[in-house]
């Protein structure tokens, strides 16, 4: 008994401090945080935890420390933070959608999109696999779309891994949007389907799935195309994709060489995955590595600020990556229609906060992080 109660002790001491250092943690919370709360609706209906404060560390046990909402609500207790069930957390997490939305957006700042793309609505459209921790856990697939100029999530769909997989015709489409894609949304029946609604896309290159051809219909010569390119500049080339229905699809293929230490990495990661799979890296694609390649149904902007809308696209997915290998993504409330984009904006909000810290800890500190006033000039300064 007495065993337990020193384990009890313990567990309670770790609660206690789960967030040691919240008060530094605050520093990088934007201004107007706990105001917006109220706003946003987060603290509706609140009885027993009336402080945002609170209620954040709390969602926080669940969004960063991937801790199940029984796990969360225990700690919640234990920490001191409040008297809360799992049913409870999940409430509090369904109503906090709007506040954790605006948190993330705050963090990553409005995007600066190209003038060719004012008025329209960027959208970076991308999937990840949760798999859920437990004998009983299923495999799942998130599908969702971001605005990219305010980090909204737009578009949130579960799937069970063995359903159809990743692909733009899952996703919603008003005129004028401009889709964003990597390899495995470079489709003609993906692209045909974005198109058919008044939008467009870009998208990373696949030349198996998505194969381009020039004005005489005959499939370009990739690698003959890309030795053309000078130096690091991008160039831009008309190009056709051919649809479902037969028809043909105008675009444009832009490009520009990788850099050495980019080249090399690619190459690689080509040959640890032949030798894995136990077959060979073709000549061209090892000969491709070496370049960038994007395929877009825009007409304007240019092929530097496809580019960068493109770049855009891959800061958000780098959040995703660091979610799935630092945070965890189990525990997904998947059956709730609101909920579910609620813990996907959480997760980005952690994301981006995280990468707020590390990119002030680029800073060095002796005392381990930055202070809060601004340096003051020393005397006689």
């Amino acid at each position: 008994m007495a065993d337990e109660d020193t384990i009890s002790a313990m567990d309670a001491s770790v609660a206690k401090n789960e967030f040691e250092d919240w008060e530094v943690l605050r520093r990088f919370l934007p201004e107007g945080w706990e105001e917006q709360a109220w706003l946003c609706g987060a603290m509706r209906r609140a009885r027993y935890i009336k402080s945002p404060e609170r209620v954040l560390r709390i969602l926080m046990l669940h969004l960063a420390n991937g801790c199940s909402l029984a796990e969360t609500a225990a700690r919640a207790q234990a920490s001191g933070l409040g008297a809360i069930s799992s049913v409870g957390v999940f409430k509090r997490l369904r109503a906090a959608g709007p506040w954790l939305s605006w948190l993330a957006q705050q963090e990553r700042g409005a995007a600066a999109l190209p003038l060719g793309t004012v008025g329209r609505r960027v959208r970076a459209v991308d999937a990840t696999t949760v798999c859920e921790p437990g004998s009983t856990g299923g495999d799942w697939r998130v599908h969702y779309a971001v605005n990219l100029a305010d980090l909204q999530c737009d578009f949130f769909q579960l799937t069970e891994i063995g359903e159809s997989g990743e692909t733009f015709r899952r996703v919603p489409v008003k005129k004028g949007d401009i889709l964003l894609g990597d390899r495995v949304y470079a489709g003609p029946p993906g692209v045909a389907h974005v198109l058919g609604s008044g939008g467009d896309v870009i998208v990373r290159l696949n030349r198996q799935a998505l194969p381009i051809y020039d004005s005489g219909q005959r499939r370009i010569d990739l690698a003959a195309r890309m030795r053309r390119l000078k130096g690091h500049s991008p160039a831009e080339y008309p190009s056709w994709v051919k649809g479902p229905q037969g028809d043909w699809i105008a675009g444009r293929l832009v490009a520009l060489r990788h850099s050495a230490e980019v080249t090399r990495w690619w190459r690689k990661r080509m040959l640890r995955r032949a030798q894995r799979d136990q077959g060979t890296a073709s000549p061209l694609s090892l000969e491709l590595a070496a370049y960038f390649m994007l395929w877009t149904s825009l007409k304007e902007p240019g092929a530097a600020e496809v580019l960068e809308l493109y770049r855009l696209r891959w800061q958000i997915e780098r959040v995703f990556k660091r979610m799935k290998s630092i945070l965890g993504l189990g525990h997904l409330p998947k059956k709730d229609p609101l909920s579910a984009p609620a813990w996907l904006q959480g997760k980005l909000f952690v994301g981006l906060l995280i990468e707020r810290m590390v990119d002030a800890a680029a800073s060095f500190f002796p005392w381990g992080y930055p202070l809060a006033t601004a340096a003051q000039p020393l005397a006689g300064d």
